[in-house]
């Protein structure tokens, strides 16, 4: 019996306030943050995604009970934003706990690059507890598998969410990693004792994510039936399955028929005796490590882009600088031990601002521009340099 772990990961930034818009207030949340562009995107995505693919999730559940289980990852900003301005998503999500077939992963609160700052591991820890203390206020859960910011992975990385606590961790079932080994089973991290690393099948979690309404595709039209058997008839312990949730409706419109196929996928799945939904938790429990991987600092991984590492948002020397720039504003905002200073900061260390200012070509290139408000990475790098440097100011005060 192979499990079926399908898991969907929800962020969006705190986007900034243009660097050339001159807003005089006193209150830096104002200041620093377009909260009506932040409200408009979010109200588009909620409408075209977030809601409707999670009535079809909850009808599914409703239908099949027990044998279909789900799991999310949603950063601490994200809901922070339902909460201010749409609380009727807390609802819905509130919903979907209730039901004992949902699964919330937990990740760092901001969605930040606070696991590569070195050796000085105090931010990413404060970022991953204060997520894990919102699941539990939220959704009465305590998390026990982890996933970081677009599953950048290395070894020191797993040990320190070990020490946390945390039973699992995630990353990108990439074949320079596993060399000879299937993304389909469970395996140990380098240098850690207990906590087991669920590796993802991109290829089939791509396959819907990324190339269902690829016509160039020779497998399009992907149907739920087709995409079943294909699970079906490969081996392994657990087949991880994780997309961003805004695959359906946003990435993939509904005229694509990708809803359909999020509706049909649990039934048809369900027909195969060899297979089961579900909860990674459920899978570090059930099976052990077949092997160990073995991921350096300097190698780390990621699933962004062709390249599969953390140039997404350090590739140039712009990224680079507001990376640094960020990274040590950490000491004064912790001599300054303040909540306010230390949520705008949190705000200002998503990883989109810099995934924004990405300079690459190609197909990876168009997605990077895709999601950037910016006019150019100028205009990007200026916004976020601007901000940074009057928020240096305040603190200094």
């Amino acid at each position: 019996m192979t499990d079926i772990n399908l898991c969907f990961e929800m962020h969006q930034p705190m986007r900034l306030r243009p660097y050339y818009y001159n807003h005089k207030t006193d209150n830096l949340m104002d200041k620093y943050f377009d909260i009506e562009t932040n409200k408009g995107v979010l109200a588009r995505v909620i409408n075209k995604c977030y809601m409707p693919a999670t009535n079809i999730i909850l009808k599914n559940i409703d239908t099949l009970g027990k044998k279909f289980k789900v799991s999310y990852s949603i950063s601490g900003t994200l809901l922070d934003q339902f909460e201010m301005y749409f609380p009727e998503m807390i609802e819905i999500l509130k919903d979907l706990a209730y039901t004992g077939n949902v699964e919330f992963i937990c990740q760092t609160y901001n969605h930040s690059l606070a696991s590569l700052y070195g050796t000085d591991r105090t931010e990413f820890v404060r970022q991953v507890n204060e997520h894990r203390e919102k699941i539990k206020e939220l959704f009465n859960q305590k998390a026990r598998i982890f996933e970081n910011t677009e599953f950048i992975y290395n070894n020191m990385i797993a040990k320190t969410v070990e020490g946390m606590g945390f039973k699992g961790i995630f990353t990108e079932g990439i074949e320079h990693v596993l060399k000879w080994r299937s993304p389909n089973f469970l395996y140990s991290a380098k240098g850690s004792r207990n906590i087991k690393v669920l590796t993802r099948n991109y290829k089939l979690s791509d396959d819907f994510s990324y190339r269902f309404s690829a016509k160039w595709w020779n497998e399009w039209p992907l149907t739920a039936e087709k995409y079943a058997s294909w699970l079906s008839a490969t081996p392994g312990d657990a087949i991880n399955l994780f997309v961003d949730y805004e695959t359906f409706g946003e990435h993939q419109w509904p005229e694509t028929g990708i809803f359909w196929f999020l509706g049909q996928l649990p039934h048809e799945v369900l027909k195969y005796k060899n297979m089961k939904f579900t909860t990674p938790s459920i899978s570090v429990e059930k099976y052990k490590a077949r092997d160990v991987l073995d991921v350096f600092e300097f190698n780390t991984i990621s699933w962004a882009d062709i390249e599969r590492d953390t140039s997404a948002w350090l590739g140039n020397d712009m990224q680079k600088r507001l990376f640094n720039e960020l990274k040590q504003l950490q000491p004064l905002v912790e001599k300054k031990n303040n909540p306010y200073f230390n949520k705008i900061w949190g705000y200002l260390q998503n990883s989109d601002h810099l995934y924004f200012m990405c300079t690459k070509w190609l197909a990876d290139g168009h997605v990077h521009k895709y999601f950037s408000l910016y006019n150019s990475l100028i205009d990007g790098f200026n916004t976020m340099m601007k901000v940074i440097n009057d928020f240096k100011k305040k603190l200094l005060e």
